[in-house]
């Protein structure tokens, strides 16, 4: 059976973008990329919500266009426009690229698309993973800690977050200084 995967960049403090939406804290060099481009090429589809299709689809579409775009995000842009999305908005008309808009999380439609043949599912976006959290949907995390503290943003895991005991499977750090953590549930 798939899974669905969070994987999501944090800050040491557990925030997922800064106080005026920044993302310039992110730490992406080529080594961190690569291994990005390793992970969601493997997996079955994207699952994401509105805000983040949209942020992803401002840039990632065309991104292989430029002459200047290093070997790594060449490689993603074409693993983005190809990787079949889920994208979860109630207000969403269009959405592109290999996308189907799907209005309500249904944890019934979750476990069915689960049980499908395929690579594990990326979830991406802190709204959709609350409500993800909430229905215990979510199989793994894998929270790649950027060595910034930001004050202040988004939580990843905002007050009211349901208590989610986790078992720590993985740790690697990146040349970077970022490391992954890397959790999931415990086997019932």
């Amino acid at each position: 059976m798939r899974k669905i995967v969070l994987q999501m960049v944090v800050s040491l403090d557990g925030y997922i973008e800064g106080p005026n939406r920044e993302l310039d804290w992110h730490l992406v060099d080529e080594e961190l990329h690569d291994h990005f481009n390793r992970q969601l090429g493997a997996m079955g589809a994207f699952l994401m919500g509105r805000p983040m299709y949209e942020l992803m689809a401002k840039f990632w579409p065309t991104a292989d266009q430029d002459p200047l775009a290093p070997r790594p995000m060449i490689e993603f842009a074409a693993i983005w426009r190809d990787m079949p999305k889920l994208v979860y908005s109630r207000t969403l008309e269009r959405a592109d690229w290999n996308s189907t808009i799907v209005r309500d999380v249904v944890p019934e439609q979750i476990e069915e698309l689960k049980a499908r043949p395929g690579g594990d599912l990326s979830l991406g976006g802190a709204g959709l993973t609350a409500v993800f959290m909430r229905y215990g949907l979510i199989d793994e995390y894998r929270l790649y800690v950027v060595p910034v503290v930001l004050g202040n943003g988004k939580p990843l895991f905002p007050p009211g977050t349901p208590r989610t005991d986790l078992q720590l499977t993985e740790t690697r750090p990146f040349g970077n200084g970022v490391a992954l953590l890397r959790y999931q549930r415990p086997a019932a």
